[in-house]
């Protein structure tokens, strides 16, 4: 979801408004207001961010020999700002916000699915230092979600992009499960209802958490792939030259989670998202228009997409709301179709 809990865009246009930038350092970078207030909400830690960031970017830029260029305004998940390396490649430098153990070990899969993937379909790793952490990475394009398409034109753009994404995970490849996923979700899902007293049925939670077990029995590690975990059209960036010239190359994914899981997994994004179309008439019948489109696309099972979807759309519904309360309508969108779909 594009959203509150969302990473940096790595790939979003250059610029932006200076009015945004609500926080400048002494002889450091400036950062979003949403990145700020993020940080500020975490307490000590957040702050200790905020106050070594200066620092990590320098041993960065030094180490890479990079010229700092226009900073990023997308997400609130860390510091993205333009770069040029000393051989005049284009890159994107990230220092995710990474606060505790669980958001260290998040940066080290969404790493390790990049070096799988290997640049394809995926913005390509050009270096990382674990101990900041920070990411240098390919500078792509715009978003798919600011390019003005239909939202078919976007889901089949996402779906296809995805096949080229999907590949095999070696056995001593350290990354979750989609089983393990599907078992935290459901903890997710029910702590996060009660702890927003309980702002949907309880029948819509007690079937998302039933679509949890289902979907880790149905874990196959003889046919998982490597997933992005969060594939939609903010997430998706196009491929071609920054600079404006070479031919086009598509579109590539970035901010990936690093799961590996079934690819049904990756196209119940695609159902959690763009809800507006799925409440505009008989939504339990649109949606599952749409799980039998998006799989044809990839040839996987509808009904495994159906499943994923209900899971993701209850579980990211909460989390929005969680974040932005009552504010959020996307969030409060998503928990509509669920309703209509019981």
């Amino acid at each position: 979801m594009a959203g509150p809990d969302s990473g940096p865009d790595i790939g979003m246009e250059e610029g932006g408004d200076p009015a945004c930038w609500a926080h400048r350092f002494d002889d450091g970078p400036e950062l979003p207001a949403l990145v700020v207030e993020r940080a500020e909400s975490q307490g000590s830690a957040g702050k200790r961010w905020l106050d070594d960031l200066p620092g990590v970017v320098d041993a960065m830029v030094q180490r890479w020999g990079l010229t700092l260029g226009a900073m990023h305004e997308g997400g609130t998940a860390g510091y993205v700002v333009d770069a040029v390396g000393p051989d005049g490649r284009l890159a994107v430098l990230k220092i995710p916000m990474a606060l505790d153990e669980d958001d260290h070990t998040a940066v080290t899969h969404s790493v390790v699915a990049h070096e799988l993937a290997a640049g394809r379909g995926c913005a390509e790793l050009f270096a990382h230092d674990p101990a900041a952490p920070a990411l240098l990475l390919e500078r792509l394009g715009p978003n798919l979600d600011t390019l003005g398409l239909p939202v078919d034109d976007v889901l089949e753009t996402v779906a296809t992009t995805l096949r080229t994404f999907w590949r095999p995970v070696p056995d001593d490849v350290d990354l979750p499960t989609g089983a393990t996923k599907a078992a935290w979700l459901a903890r997710l899902i029910w702590a996060t209802w009660d702890e927003l007293d309980r702002p949907c049925d309880r029948a819509i939670v007690d079937r998302a958490v039933a679509l949890c077990a289902a979907r880790a029995r149905a874990f196959d590690p003889s046919t998982a792939v490597l997933v992005h975990g969060d594939a939609h059209g903010w997430n998706l960036l196009s491929a071609d030259r920054p600079d404006g010239s070479g031919g086009s190359a598509g579109y590539k994914f970035v901010d990936p989670e690093g799961l590996r899981s079934e690819p049904a997994h990756d196209l119940s994004v695609l159902l959690r998202e763009y809800n507006e179309p799925l409440l505009a008439g008989d939504t339990p019948t649109l949606v599952r228009a749409r799980a039998e489109r998006v799989a044809s696309w990839c040839d996987v099972d509808p009904d495994a997409v159906c499943e994923w979807g209900a899971i993701e759309r209850v579980s990211t519904g909460l989390a929005a709301l969680r974040h932005l309360g009552g504010a959020d309508g996307e969030g409060h969108a998503m928990l509509e179709v669920a309703r209509r779909c019981l």
